[in-house]
């Protein structure tokens, strides 16, 4: 299996190159040559355990770690840093939740980057290098990120998040981290505009070969890979046929997992992509035009973004794979902020949530099934309910605990009922937090200076 940039530009790497570029030199994302199928294979995969099922399913996109390896990282990800199950699926009427959330954040983020610190350290071991992570969040993949590489000694790791703009509880669980290899950077401006401060460090050169950046948010195609093991997972566990899945929907890399987990043979029959009022992906698919708006604040906030990093993987492969009209529908997207594509891929609905519809959902839930839903996953269940197919299942991802969200939880129901002790005693421990400019120079420099190289980038 080889890796080739969206945009054409750089010769194929292995898995392990893949993982360790993070975004290709070319400004493209990396994505694999070929879809293994594993549709002849599900009832015997039925019977794995979830690091069993992982290793089944990454095994043939990863030809450069052994197998014995492999298996041993897995293990170590999926063990003692979940104190419950990986994954577990929960039946509320006519939806069941499957719960993304007994890691170390409480959020759907640590499933990937348990796994993603655990495999950068084996490959960084095995090359005797050190990396230095630079990472743009919205809320969760912060901290779920902090949690799967504090304490490396090949890595120290760097988190943009926008100031003000995420959830007091999602700060606290990143700057209250005070290992000396964890740096917390809250920007002047809003997530996309640290997307874009992570672009731009990483498209240049000089500075990412210099420094040894590299990048765990999804447009790390390990990311990708590890989520799209427990789409397999919940169709295994649910006994159905056939299923579909409602997925609260932000930067693209959880649907998307959905859908390269169709394209390896999942029998999904519809793929419900959920937004709240920033809505740039649900207007894609209901009218085919992929055109950027004004981040709005809401109460999902992971979900506050306007411009998806993997929307582009999609892309490519809804172009048949053509790096040229690939790179033209980029050009012409960044140049007019918008981006006619036609009809959308049939497997997808979509529907964007406003405060009323997601107050409301957290509120029935509650009420009806004695439940409580994240803001997030109350987004993805909304639009699933809008838009699933009738007689067949319907899973709708749940991305977040709902103690990560309090004041949305008080406001939907009235009373604090959302509490997790492992958020409780963040509000009386030390925190540390850089603030800077929303400026790539600014926090090039501030790395620079962390890591001890004179300035230059």
């Amino acid at each position: 299996m080889q890796y080739v940039s969206t945009r054409g530009g750089t010769v194929p790497a292995s898995f392990g190159q893949a993982v360790m570029m993070g975004l290709a030199e070319d400004g493209g994302l990396l994505v694999p040559d070929r879809i293994p199928r594993f549709h002849n294979e599900l009832p015997r995969l039925s019977r794995l355990s979830y690091p069993q099922l992982a290793l089944e399913l990454m095994s043939p996109f990863v030809d450069d770690v052994p197998r014995e390896d492999l298996e041993e990282l897995l293990e170590r990800s999926y063990g003692p840093a979940f104190g419950e199950p990986v994954a577990r699926l929960v039946e509320l009427g006519a939806v069941s939740v499957l719960e993304l959330f007994h890691g170390p954040t409480l959020a759907f983020k640590d499933v990937a980057l348990q796994f993603l610190g655990n495999l950068f350290e084996y490959l960084l071991g095995r090359e005797n290098q050190h990396l230095n992570v630079l990472v743009a969040t919205s809320g969760d993949t912060g901290s779920a990120a902090i949690y799967g590489l504090r304490g490396r000694e090949r890595i120290n790791v760097f988190v943009m998040h926008p100031r003000g703009r995420i959830s007091g509880l999602q700060e606290r669980q990143m700057t209250t981290v005070l290992d000396g290899n964890v740096f917390n950077l809250a920007i002047e401006g809003s997530f996309d505009d640290c997307q874009q401060i992570l672009k731009a460090l990483s498209a240049n050169l000089e500075f990412k070969r210099r420094v040894g950046l590299g990048a765990v948010n999804s447009v790390n195609w390990a990311r990708v890979l590890a989520q799209l093991v427990y789409y397999f997972w919940a169709y295994l566990r649910s006994g159905a046929e056939r299923i579909q899945f409602s997925v609260p929907t932000g930067n693209f890399g959880n649907i998307l997992a959905g859908w390269y987990a169709w394209r390896m043979g999942l029998p999904i029959e519809r793929l419900v992509l959920g937004t709240n009022d920033n809505d740039i992906l649900a207007r894609f698919y209901q009218t085919g035009v992929y055109a950027r708006g004004s981040v709005r604040h809401t109460l999902a906030p992971a979900m506050d973004i306007q411009v998806a990093s993997n929307f582009e993987r999609y892309l490519y492969h809804r172009l048949d794979g053509d790096p040229q009209a690939l790179r033209r529908a980029m050009d012409t997207f960044r140049a007019a902020g918008e981006l006619r594509l036609g009809q959308a891929d049939p497997i997808f609905r979509a529907a964007a949530c406003d405060r009323r519809q997601i107050l409301s959902t957290i509120r029935r839930f509650h009420e009806e099934h004695g439940y409580l839903l994240d803001p997030h996953t109350a987004v993805g269940v909304a639009a699933g309910l809008e838009n699933a197919l009738p007689e067949i299942p319907l899973v709708c991802v749940g991305t977040a605990h709902p103690a990560k969200f309090p004041r949305a939880i008080q406001e939907a129901i009235g009373k604090d009922l959302a509490r997790h002790p492992r958020l409780d005693v963040l509000a009386d421990l030390p925190t540390r937090l850089e603030v800077l400019d929303n400026d790539p120079r600014a926090v090039a420099r501030f790395i620079e200076i962390a890591v001890g190289l004179p300035a230059g980038a």
